[in-house]
């Protein structure tokens, strides 16, 4: 009896998980897979999927299976074509206008997706990657909760770069 009131005891602790990693709002990510490029990174929990800035994206086929090309849209990219097999298309929702008035829903945008090394502080992860023309914004790549969740990373706001440059 004392064995299986000691199991019991043993079977209600909480099972520990690794303690995540803190990062900042923003960390610079080597793209192993994109020519080593090191980019300037926003973390987003308010993001699911990571989004990495790529134009003249083409969605081609080969050998059965669905591929695209693209060239990084930044700042100091060179004109390098990239080809990647997509692991699937996301649809992403327009955010919707003010006017109530207003019930036409625009269409959702459809984006490749790809499984992309990326790598943070000195870790190494694969994660999805949708495609899409970040140019206008700040920050050529964005992170978001299932690649955080990936990196077992949480994210302080008021912090910046504490990973330092990638190292994997």
């Amino acid at each position: 009896m004392k064995s299986l009131l000691a199991l019991l005891t043993l079977a209600a602790l909480p099972v520990m998980a690794a303690e995540p990693t803190l990062y900042g709002r923003y960390e610079y990510i080597a793209l192993p897979e994109i020519g080593g490029e090191v980019l300037k990174a926003k973390m987003d929990t308010g993001a699911l999927t990571a989004s990495l800035s790529a134009k003249d994206i083409e969605m081609f086929t080969r050998d059965g299976d669905e591929w695209v090309r693209f060239r990084l849209a930044t700042k100091e990219a060179s004109n390098k074509v990239y080809e990647h097999k997509i692991a699937r298309i996301s649809k992403i929702k327009a955010r919707s206008e003010e006017d109530e008035d207003d019930k036409d829903e625009a269409a959702p945008t459809k984006r490749p997706v790809v499984d992309l090394e990326l790598c943070l502080g000195n870790v190494k992860r694969t994660v999805e990657v949708n495609l899409t023309d970040r140019s206008s914004f700040n920050y050529p790549l964005l992170i978001g909760a299932k690649a955080l969740r990936e990196f077992n990373a949480a994210v302080n706001p008021a912090r910046r770069y504490t990973a330092d440059k990638p190292d994997c």
